[in-house]
């Protein structure tokens, strides 16, 4: 049995695992476009993340001004979702040290796996897309687990622990969804520094703060 004090690692996809505001944010200005709207920068746009699609595209358009209609936000969240997909790997890269820290954590004897509130599909087909599927044992999205079991629900945490067989799991996220879904499904979270908030890092509220993926070994380390 490893010394390692946590068996399963659970990881947030957008913003922590993955840099994929860069095909985020021209998906999101596709739908603005043809919603009549003058494009976001990028870099506004990483503060809209977190919740899934639907709920980044409600934020750009109430930054607009416009509070839409269901039957709006369905055609619009279509409009970017079906251009997203197309170009779901374009630009997207993990950022710096994912790969080397995933590899550690395996070493350890971890299994991995992925809770995130993309829908279950595009998520697959992203992290497949980037050659990292082989990395977790499961890969849950904000459906996988039913129309209301996303974050902050601890739903896909506790399926994807269930599936790793774990009984000392740890949590992973840049978003208050990832901290308050950790505490719900009573398991201690690291917040990361860099990613997309929705609130100032200081108030994300995760048991330790980390400012690069090389920090995370340590961090767990301590946790226990």
């Amino acid at each position: 049995m490893s010394d390692f004090p946590f068996d399963t690692i659970l990881f947030d996809l957008d913003g922590t695992l993955l840099d994929s505001n860069r095909d985020l944010a021209p998906a999101v200005n596709h739908a603005l476009a043809y919603a009549g709207y003058e494009p976001v920068a990028e870099s506004e746009i990483r503060n809209y993340i977190g919740g899934g699609a639907s709920l980044m595209l409600r934020r750009a358009l109430e930054a607009k001004g416009e509070l839409p209609s269901k039957e709006r936000m369905a055609e619009l969240t279509n409009v970017l979702l079906e251009h997203y997909w197309a170009h779901i790997a374009d630009n997207t890269v993990p950022f710096e040290g994912v790969i080397a820290t995933l590899e550690e954590l395996a070493a350890k004897g971890c299994k991995l796996a992925v809770c995130t509130n993309k829908l279950e599909k595009p998520a697959r087909q992203l992290i497949e897309a980037l050659g990292l599927t082989h990395h977790f044992t499961a890969i849950y999205g904000g459906d996988s687990c039913g129309p209301d079991g996303a974050k902050p629900k601890p739903d896909i945490l506790l399926a994807a622990i269930k599936d790793c067989g774990g009984s000392r799991a740890a949590m992973v996220g840049d978003s208050t969804y990832d901290v308050r879904a950790a505490r719900n499904a009573g398991v201690p979270v690291v917040a990361l520094s860099f990613g997309y908030h929705d609130v100032p890092v200081d108030q994300l509220g995760g048991d330790v703060l980390i400012d690069h993926f090389s920090d995370l070994i340590p961090a767990l380390e301590k946790l226990a």
